[in-house]
């Protein structure tokens, strides 16, 4: 799905982003293609034409992005973070061999058991990361 330069500036703009050029860029690569990305592939796809974005300015972006509520990070282990554009509530299965992630609607799962929290606090969600890989023969 490809956005319009005018609906992704809308889009910032709602989330209280300033749309600079490097933004925007960054949001059409996360938003036309509706994939779990990691920073260096945002990097890549962003710089794919003509390298003027920085990797700095990218994790810079993809922070504030997430700060502000546009994306979700998924981090599936210390090393490896993925950047999701779909800020609905879901949970995803992650294939640990192929480093594919895929979502599993929310309504798919139920979960029990959580522990009472303090009487001041409330949840605000849960995150179910399912990791797999081949069996072994």
């Amino acid at each position: 799905m490809s956005y319009s330069r005018d609906a992704l500036i809308s889009l910032l703009q709602r989330h209280d982003i300033g749309p600079t050029h490097q933004r925007l860029e960054i949001a059409q690569v996360l938003f036309s293609r509706g994939e779990h990305l990691a920073a260096e592939q945002i990097l890549a796809l962003v710089n794919e034409h003509r390298a003027e974005t920085s990797k700095a300015t990218v994790y810079n972006t993809l922070n504030l992005f997430r700060d502000r509520g546009l994306i979700r990070e998924v981090i599936v282990d210390p090393k490896r973070v993925f950047y999701d554009p779909n800020t609905q509530p879901h949970h995803h299965l992650y294939n640990v061999d192929s480093g594919e992630i895929t979502d599993i609607p929310a309504d798919d799962l139920v979960v029990s058991g959580l522990p009472e929290l303090p009487p001041d606090m409330v949840t605000t969600g849960v995150d179910i990361i399912v990791r797999m890989r081949a069996r072994q023969p």
